[in-house]
């Protein structure tokens, strides 16, 4: 390390995205990147020449963008609201803070809560690492709790925790719904939990993936300012490439990410474009009803095998696992035979994460892991 880096950081692994091949071997021309939760679809290309006239026509690329994203509020307010059939208690655009990715507001989060030893979050694993990574970074310490078989978070340890862990105190509680990367919903357990934590604990909310579970709790925002719903535009909207992520909350909680996020913070492309798939969102979602058509055949054709098991999944990716410890090696062998094959997946610690890609994909998919099955087995 040299010497004037922070010495805790040389325990920190930087996050790894699209982890490619690592033995040598070459990966096949066609490659199906199913290891990001990407949509498999682009945006339709008259939407990208209206972004390419509004890039040449309407963007004055020497001035700064709309600092306050107002209009961009707006529209996600308009979108909240009408997604989640709200009459009463409905989200004004003041209730609405936008990053640079969900990251940028995950990490604001943690800089309004917990910077300075104030406090310490807690997450149940496996969850996305994100909130962990950041934390690490700014020298928050981490809680964190197992989960049951079906992963439903282990609630009773979580509460203990809150109870015992001081110094600094448990300020932040951190779940997805439907979780990263295992897909489970949140259930009425974990959400009964939730709703009991005091006003003196933030509770957020991750629901990257509301478009495809249609399942969301910004209907308790009123009833729960120590609440935060976060979401992004890179799933369902398909626009990952242009990292727009934005959260939902009391005015009070988003006037204090408006002061710890950085100015300037999205570009006005970004912005344009999220106002554009929010103009166009009716085009854009019609196809998550494919998606998860096609997640329901990925995972039915996954579960014919016997030495995997495979997670009910209320998001655009299916998470197996295998069910004996004998196999404990399969999953790394089976995501490097799909990746010399050309399908990347991503391999965790305690799974394989495969998105649901468009119908050739998960064709393609499933083609490549029956071979590597046999592969294997012949080894073995």
């Amino acid at each position: 390390m040299l010497p004037f880096i922070r010495s805790d950081l040389a325990q920190l692994t930087a996050y790894a995205p699209h982890p490619n091949s690592t033995d040598g071997k070459p990966i096949e021309s066609v490659i199906d990147r199913l290891d990001t939760n990407e949509s498999p679809f682009d945006l339709p290309y008259e939407l990208k020449q209206k972004l390419a006239w509004i890039y040449q026509e309407t963007i004055e690329t020497n001035r700064y963008p709309d600092g306050g994203h107002s209009v961009l509020k707006e529209a996600i307010a308009q979108y909240v609201n009408e997604s989640a059939d709200l009459t009463q208690g409905a989200i004004a655009p003041n209730q609405i803070a936008v990053g640079n990715g969900s990251d940028e507001l995950i990490r604001s989060l943690l800089i309004a809560t917990c910077l300075g030893s104030e406090g310490s979050i807690l997450v149940a694993n496996p969850t996305f690492s994100m909130y962990g990574i950041l934390a690490q970074t700014l020298g928050i310490p981490i809680v964190t709790v197992g989960r049951n078989s079906e992963f439903e978070l282990d609630w009773v340890a979580a509460q203990a925790a809150i109870e015992t862990t001081d110094n600094p105190p448990i300020r932040v509680v951190f779940v997805v719904h439907p979780n990263s990367p295992t897909g489970n919903a949140l259930t009425s357990a974990e959400l009964k939990w939730l709703r009991s934590l005091p006003q003196e604990i933030l509770v957020v909310i991750d629901e990257a993936y509301f478009e495809f579970s249609q399942t969301s709790v910004v209907g308790e925002l009123s009833r729960k300012p120590n609440w935060v719903v976060l979401r992004t535009f890179s799933k369902a909207f398909r626009l990952a490439a242009l990292r727009v992520g934005y959260a939902i909350a009391s005015p009070e909680v988003t006037a204090v990410l408006e002061k710890v996020r950085l100015p300037y913070n999205l570009p006005s492309f970004s912005q344009a474009a999220a106002i554009l798939a929010l103009q166009q969102r009716h085009l854009l979602l019609q196809l998550i009803p494919l998606i998860c058509e096609e997640r329901a055949k990925l995972t039915q054709a996954l579960t014919q095998y016997s030495v995997l098991k495979v997670i009910d999944s209320a998001a655009n990716f299916v998470y197996v696992q295998t069910h004996q410890a004998q196999h404990s090696d399969l999953l790394p062998k089976l995501a490097q035979q799909l990746r010399c094959s050309g399908t990347i997946v991503r391999l965790l610690s305690s799974g394989l994460r495969i998105t649901v890609g468009s119908a050739e994909e998960n064709l393609r998919t499933l083609e490549r892991l029956q071979v590597a099955l046999q592969t294997i087995e012949s080894n073995d």
